[in-house]
Parts: C-alpha cells; sequence; structure tokens
C-alpha cells in the first residue's frame, strides 16, 4: 500500500510517501525476485473463479489519488509492464465535483483517465475520505455511491474495486460497500492478503518513506510482517476499539 510518491511532499503526507527513486528501487526488488503484480480486479476474479494466477502475485496499490503517482510511478510501471491499481477520493480531486480537504497536489480528471488507458485499475476511495464506520447509514451509502457514480462518468466504467480510508470498515461499512456495486475491497491490517480474509477485507502491508529496501524485501517475502508492524496492530486495535464505542454511542452498533 501506497500513498504519495514524491521527492518533497507536504508535512501532512511525508510519512506515508516514498521518494521516486525508493519506489523505483522497490520494483526492481519485485522484477528481480520474480513476482508479478496484479490488480485488484484481477486478483479478486481468480480466487471466485478458481483460475490459477501468476508467479508469485503481489498487487501495488496506491490510496487517495496524488498526482505524483501519475509523475513519478507510471513511468516506473510503464517500462516493466506492472500494472497496479490507484484508489481515489473522488472529491479530492480537481474540478466540479470537489470538495476540499486535499492533504497534497491530486491527480486531475483527466491524469486519472491516463493511467487507466495506461492499464492501471482505478479503485474508489470514497468521496470525502471520512471515517466510513463513523457515519450514519444515509452519509455512508453517500461516500460509497458518490464515489462510483463520479468515476463512471468520468471514465465511462465504474470501479470494482474499493479501499477504506484509514482502513477502518466493520460489517455494516462492507455490506454497504457490496451494496453501491463494489465486487472486492482492501483494509490495511499489515499482514499479507489471504484468500479466507474474503472480498471485502483484503489485508495490506504498509511502505512508507521509512521503508529500507532491505525491509522491503522481507515484506513481500513474507518474512517478519507481524513483527514489522507489532506496534501498528496494538494501535489499530486500540483505535478499533474507541471507533466500536463512538458508534454505539451514535447508535451504530456494528
Amino acid at each position: 500500500m501506497y500513498h504519495a510518491v514524491a521527492p518533497d511532499p507536504t508535512p501532512a503526507t511525508l510519512g506515508l510517501s516514498v521518494t521516486p527513486e525508493a519506489f523505483a528501487a522497490q520494483m526492481d526488488v519485485l522484477a528481480g525476485r520474480g513476482f508479478t503484480p496484479v490488480t485488484t480486479a484481477a486478483l479478486a476474479a481468480a480466487w471466485r473463479s478458481g483460475t490459477a494466477l501468476p508467479p508469485r502475485p503481489v498487487l501495488v496499490t496506491f490510496d487517495d489519488g496524488y498526482e505524483g503517482v501519475h509523475r513519478y510511478a507510471l513511468p516506473v510501471l510503464a517500462r516493466r509492464s506492472f500494472p497496479s491499481t490507484v484508489f481515489v477520493t473522488s472529491g479530492w480531486l480537481p474540478g466540479r465535483h470537489t470538495t476540499g480537504g486535499a492533504l497534497d497536489t491530486m491527480l486531475s480528471w483527466e491524469q486519472v483517465r491516463e493511467l487507466a488507458a495506461a492499464g492501471t485499475e482505478i479503485g474508489g476511495h470514497s468521496h470525502s475520505h471520512p471515517q466510513l464506520d463513523q457515519l450514519d447509514a444515509r452519509r455512508l451509502r453517500f461516500e460509497a455511491l458518490r464515489c462510483r457514480e463520479l468515476i463512471g462518468e468520468e471514465l465511462g466504467t465504474a470501479p470494482d474495486s474499493f479501499a477504506y480510508p484509514y482502513g477502518y470498515s466493520s460489517r455494516r461499512v462492507r455490506a454497504t460497500v457490496r451494496e453501491a456495486g463494489f465486487a472486492q475491497a482492501l483494509a490495511v491490517g499489515n499482514a499479507l492478503a489471504r484468500r479466507r480474509q474474503g472480498p471485502y477485507a483484503l489485508e495490506r502491508v504498509t511502505v512508507r518513506r521509512s521503508t529500507t529496501t532491505e525491509e522491503f524485501v522481507r515484506l513481500v517475502e513474507g518474512r517478519g510482517v507481524g513483527r514489522n508492524f507489532a506496534a501498528d496492530r496494538a494501535m489499530t486495535k486500540g483505535y478499533a476499539l474507541a471507533r466500536r464505542a463512538r458508534g454505539a454511542l451514535r447508535g451504530h452498533w456494528i
């Protein structure tokens, strides 16, 4: 899971960004170790149908929709014919649909179309990037539907894949995302994706600015993932308890 790819991102996105040089080196690792990137939709389709996946499949995903994905990541991916999935927050992209609130320079809709034309899967990431599990039913449905509708309007094809903002979801959120028309969705979890997680709770590992090449190798090889993200998982459990308590007070029981 990537976010911004930029040499000099804003402070708000710095920790979850990577430099263009680091991203290129990480894609070299995937190529050199025989990994085969696939899109989120392709992975889910293969698991549903029981068809074989390519050797050492891996998802390369980007959340939010930062402009550097087009400027810096796309050329690296294109040179290797690597597909990826970009999950865009539709209201953060400039234009007539914008809600404001973007943390850095975002993709334009024209750039999103260019990414799609280059073989990138475009997925949804909500309309305004809220904590979905804290929303009432009406707002939750709007966030999922509006995002899917706008991407469909701009690209001519509605997205099949979704990623939860902040990785937060619940049974209620997952059901709403499914009802909105998404066929699969990604969380965070900082663990390897497994079929048993189900199509609406697939997990990913976070790549940060502090992730070294050696650490990246261990992550994609599945070595020491739990140890590497132990602190993150502890905080995630704490956040989950707090969010459930807030949701219960608001009447959002699941």
